[in-house]
């Protein structure tokens, strides 16, 4: 069996719910870009490299240059109103990115006003497997996903349909709304992006539309989420810790197996065994049937692991 690199097959995000059930309209092309930072996110780091290829690898579409940079600039225009009870706080989340010519990717940089809002995590975060938002083409059945993924442990939410238009930037501040008949909004959005989170995502996602009067008003999501357990985040450990766990457990190690692993190991000596492991298997010098106990065998010898 070969033990294969699935680190961002199977990664785990974590995005701030302020992110998440916020009001912004982004292209699907901008969650992507979006999705990508966070997937890579390092405490007190704020600049990412993203290469086109490793979106491309996991998606199956194709990207270009012209299609990204008018991506990035619209991210560069597009703003965050985060309101409480205090203050209605306006914020960009990137402030520069930077094309690296002749190598496939470029590199975003986060603004610094927006920082609270990757990292101060708190009990306030939504988690999500990166190729099932990567997965989804429409941008609607990406902000749907990580709508329904923040509500998963309920099991439902309903929301106002005109709420839940404003989330999706279908209504603007001046009250210009696409999708104004219900049917429209049913067949373009809400029934596009049913199909797709069922077929690409974690997730099973229904919704039902209820009056009030003679108008639809309300619309719930129904969530079932038997195929995914929802990664809860330890405060007296590291979130870098707790992601290189969440990859170890997705290899077929066990709770305890990968606690004690990400404890002791560099998750980059991790990655560097898993790509030796798979040039010599790939190469026939090793032979691997069983791809855990290989790893586990090869942790006990290094002494992470208790032998026998």
């Amino acid at each position: 069996m070969e033990l294969m690199d699935i680190d961002l097959q199977n990664k785990v995000v974590f995005q701030h719910n302020v992110i998440t059930s916020g009001r912004y309209d982004y292209s699907s092309c901008m969650l992507d870009i979006l999705f990508m930072v966070l997937s890579g996110l390092e405490q007190d780091k704020l600049e990412y490299t993203i290469h086109v290829q490793d979106i491309e690898q996991i998606t199956g579409r194709k990207w270009n240059l012209k299609q990204l940079r008018e991506a990035t600039e619209s991210i560069g225009s597009r703003m965050f109103e985060i309101e409480t009870s205090e203050s209605l706080d306006q914020i960009w989340l990137f402030s520069r990115v930077k094309y690296l010519k002749g190598t496939g990717s470029f590199v975003v940089k986060l603004n610094d006003e927006a920082t609270p809002y990757f990292f101060d995590l708190k009990n306030n975060f939504t988690a999500l497997q990166l190729k099932s938002v990567l997965d989804c083409s429409s941008k609607y059945a990406k902000r749907l996903y990580t709508i329904a993924c923040q509500w998963r442990s309920v099991g439902s939410k309903r929301f106002e349909i005109t709420e839940l238009k404003k989330m999706l930037g279908l209504i603007d501040k001046k009250g210009n709304e696409q999708f104004e008949r219900i049917s429209d909004f049913k067949m373009k959005v809400l029934d596009i992006a049913k199909t797709q989170i069922c077929e690409n995502t974690d997730i099973e996602l229904s919704y039902e539309l209820k009056k009030r009067g003679r108008e639809f008003y309300w619309v719930t999501l129904h969530i079932n989420s038997q195929k995914f357990k929802q990664m809860q985040i330890e405060f007296d450990k590291p979130l870098n810790i707790q992601k290189f766990k969440s990859k170890l457990l997705s290899y077929g190690l066990n709770e305890d197996q990968a606690e004690q692993i990400a404890m002791k190991e560099k998750e980059t000596d991790f990655d560097t065994l898993i790509a030796d492991l798979n040039s010599k298997i790939q190469n026939k010098k090793v032979s691997v049937k069983n791809s855990v106990g290989y790893l586990v065998g090869i942790y006990q010898k290094k002494g992470f692991l208790p032998s026998k």
